[in-house]
């Protein structure tokens, strides 16, 4: 009787391992057919009536006489456009609460903080996550926040169970502020600053030549602890971005000259008056972070002025759009739509929120939609620069992911409301 149940047993386990490893090939050989729409690729003209193609979570094809397996999961999209996903350069979605300074577990304490990363700080299921997606933003550049060496920003898609999932590189690009804020870690000046900044390179490159003097204790104090000087090691030799926040235009001209100097693969953020340096920043082939909804003038930045973006795009400066609100990952299309409404092309500044910061950041596999690229793909309702154009169908990965988020369920509950007297 206990070999007959022991046997048993053993069948069902099997079957069950069947039925889950056919299930989960089904789910790593899906294929999704996304027809009828027009599709904007960036890299190249919209196609009218485009079909993109999906398979593994990578796109195969996109095209107006694009082959469709008879097997293919088909996404009706006549009427509608199709674009990469948003792509969103300076985000705070996941970590602690969106917006509350106290919770915002994106920043450390301390002035040299290169090996710190806000990663583990996201959490996959924060309210925040979903609402970006819902303005069709599927990869973040998690940035740390504080002042001078802030540390290093992560990027992730914006879809998964755990951070693990949604990670695609934990270290994207070293963070520096040279602003007001930063002032306090060079004794109160920004020339101090300035100063102490060479000094943490160059005991970075003298820690690297002589580590192993270093150990023995055979050299002289260096400037900040090892660990931190072996952070910014990656970012001086090239094989990652730097961002320099800089708003006044001495700061830009000071991350100018220190980029050649260290030869630094240099982005300009915060840029308030980048404006006024805009021949230089073109000549460098610097890519800027702007806020085009930043008007208001500030000690750190006198001469703000909404037109920004048209002003360097003019110019030729490759423009990333990062509007910096607290919580207002979602909204990036609407800045992008502003930035439109004071002079940029459209196409200009669909490609600010797409290619411009995937290439700035080295996704190079994201922001457009190519065959060989991650299908991070958004079905729009209308133009996504508009207010009425919305996200239907967002695809992280190749994988359909929800739009439904705590305010529409809050929505769908209060809807209607009894009638009270």
């Amino acid at each position: 009787m206990n070999q007959s149940i022991s046997r048993s047993v053993c069948r069902s386990v099997v079957t069950a391992a069947l039925l889950l490893t056919s299930y989960a090939s089904r789910l790593t050989g899906q294929t999704i057919a996304i027809t009828g729409g027009t599709v904007y690729p960036v890299s190249g003209p919209k196609i009218e009536r485009g079909t993109v193609l999906i398979r593994d979570g990578k796109i195969v094809a996109v095209g107006a006489n694009v082959t469709i397996p008879g097997d293919a999961q088909r996404v009706d999209a006549t009427g509608k456009w199709v674009t990469p996903g948003l792509v969103f350069a300076g985000s705070n979605a996941g970590t602690g609460v969106s917006g509350l300074f106290q919770l915002n577990e994106g920043r450390k304490q301390g002035d040299v903080n290169a090996s710190f990363s806000p990663a583990e700080g996201i959490d996959a299921l924060s309210l925040t996550i979903g609402q970006t997606r819902t303005g069709g933003v599927t990869t973040t550049i998690a940035t740390p926040g504080g002042s001078f060496i802030t540390g290093t920003a992560s990027a992730i898609d914006l879809a998964g169970d755990k951070l693990d999932d949604m990670l695609v590189n934990r270290s994207t690009a070293l963070v520096l502020d040279i602003g007001d804020g930063a002032r306090g870690a060079g004794g109160g000046s920004r020339a101090g600053g300035m100063a102490r900044l060479r000094q943490l390179f160059d005991d970075a490159l003298e820690y690297d030549r002589r580590k192993a003097e270093y150990n023995r204790g055979a050299t002289q104090e260096l400037s900040a602890p090892a660990k931190e000087l072996e952070a910014l090691l990656p970012a001086l030799r090239g094989r990652m971005p730097v961002v320099i926040v800089a708003n006044r235009r001495m700061d830009i001209e000071n991350a100018l000259r220190i980029a050649r100097e260290y030869k630094l693969r240099l982005i300009i953020a915060g840029s308030i008056e980048s404006w006024l340096v805009a021949k230089e920043l073109a000549a460098a082939k610097v890519p800027v972070l702007v806020q085009p909804n930043t008007d208001i003038p500030s000690f750190d930045g006198l001469q703000a002025r909404l037109d920004i973006a048209t002003v360097l795009s003019e110019a030729g400066v490759n423009i990333i759009i990062a509007q910096g609100d607290a919580g207002g990952d979602r909204d990036l299309r609407y800045v992008a739509g502003n930035a439109v409404r004071n002079g940029i092309s459209w196409d200009d500044a669909l490609k600010a929120i797409t290619q411009a910061p995937a290439a700035a950041f080295g996704l190079t596999d994201r922001g457009t939609l190519e065959a060989g690229k991650v299908a991070n793909v958004v079905v729009w309702s209308g133009d996504p620069l508009d207010f009425a154009g919305a996200p239907e169908k967002v695809f992280i990965r190749g994988k359909d992911v929800s739009l439904r988020t705590r305010e529409t369920e809050l929505l769908e509950r209060y809807r209607r409301l009894p009638v009270t007297y």
